[in-house]
């Protein structure tokens, strides 16, 4: 009975086991991460024999360096620096799409001066990040009849909205579409977002997982992005109760902002995790080197991969 009883815990053992595996994030957990926080509430990663640690970073510039010197497995970061970080030298690849489309825009007071984005000639636009978004600011202007001297750039850090709304700059690029115009909107001053997709600049994906091509697992990514796309089919078919479990793991969570983010977030998430647009990212390459931000224009494969196409 004793051989029995020992043979059946070792079929057990294998069954229960999980492999640990960590995801840092691109900022503090919020909407945007909603397949992974439901794939972890609702157990499809236990499912997958995953036992995920989410990390938030403590500087959202972190996961892209942390990814590339092996300190985790899977990082959340932006298509657009990837292809930066990519030509600086890290090893680093698109293995999975979080968010299928760009979220950022071209904010402006609804009811302010600035009905058209030629009306910003001699006025201040306010950035956070120095590169991709001058890159994508340029490009705005000079579809719109003017160039970057025409405008004067003010580097108003992560104060994206307020800096807007007490007057300090007259428009700001790198403002969320999801985020700060519903933040706008509770305080009373609405804002109105040119989308920069609409404005000749080619569609990317916002929000991207990256991994070390070199010491990633691809079996155990592949299981991650199997979990966030079962997650993923959950919030489109339930985007209420998926609200509920999602802000259901922290209250501050809980507020106005981040229920009306979760309604305009959730529609974006995307369906196939692992597929990849390889046209998306060859047009932004070739974007990028019109812009002079990259030297040379490298092939997708040297980018993004596809694992379930491999």
């Amino acid at each position: 009975m004793k051989r029995f009883l020992f043979a059946l815990s070792l079929l057990a053992t294998p069954a229960s086991a999980q492999d640990e595996m960590s995801v840092i994030l691109d900022w503090f957990i919020n909407p945007d991460h909603g397949p992974i926080i439901v794939a972890q509430e609702q157990g499809y990663f236990a499912e997958e024999g995953l036992d995920v640690e989410v990390i938030a970073p403590a500087d959202p510039a972190d996961p892209p360096k942390m990814v590339a010197a092996g300190r985790a497995d899977l990082g959340v970061s932006y298509q657009p620096e990837l292809h930066l970080q990519t030509a600086e030298g890290l090893p680093l690849k698109r293995v999975g799409t979080l968010i299928a489309t760009p979220l950022n825009c071209l904010l402006v007071l609804e009811d302010g001066p600035i009905e058209q984005i030629s009306d910003l000639k001699g006025r201040k636009i306010g950035f956070s990040v120095a590169g991709v978004e001058e890159a994508l600011l340029s490009h705005l202007l000079s579809e719109n009849g003017l160039s970057t001297e025409d405008v004067e750039y003010v580097n108003v850090n992560w104060s994206l909205s307020p800096s807007l709304m007490a007057g300090q700059v007259d428009a700001v690029i790198g403002a969320y579409r999801n985020f700060e115009l519903n933040q706008m909107e509770i305080e009373g001053v609405p804002g109105r977002c040119f989308y920069i997709e609409e404005q000749g600049i080619p569609p990317y994906d916002e929000l991207i997982y990256i991994a070390n091509p070199d010491t990633m697992d691809a079996d155990k990514i592949e299981r991650f992005l199997r979990a966030t796309e079962k997650a993923t089919q959950f919030i489109v078919n339930h985007p209420d109760e998926a609200w509920d479990i999602f802000s259901g793991t922290a209250k501050e969570l809980q507020d106005e902002l981040n229920e009306k983010a979760w309604a305009d977030t959730w529609p974006r998430f995307a369906l196939t995790p692992r597929g990849l647009d390889s046209g998306r990212y060859a047009d932004f390459e070739e974007f990028l080197h019109g812009a002079n931000l990259i030297e040379t224009i490298r092939p997708v494969s040297e980018l993004a991969v596809d694992l379930g196409a491999q």
